[in-house]
């Protein structure tokens, strides 16, 4: 009871009658945007490390002020 290739095939027939191919085009590419931009915001940035930039500022800023 499921759906063969033969009624997907004319569905998405149908599908392109109703709204022109440009348009799925249109749909198409922006579903495309945002499943990438989904998957970008997901993973980890690699190049963001958390590091303390205050605390490697006053010691070298420390030593330089002890000599």
């Amino acid at each position: 009871m499921g759906f063969g290739w033969q009624e997907l095939l004319i569905i998405l027939v149908i599908v392109a009658l109703v709204f022109g191919t440009k348009k799925l085009r249109n749909i198409g590419s922006d579903v495309g945007g945002a499943v990438k931009g989904f998957k970008d915001a997901m993973t980890p940035a690699e190049d963001a490390e958390p590091t303390d930039k205050t605390t490697e500022s006053v010691a070298s800023s420390s030593k330089t002020s002890a000599e």
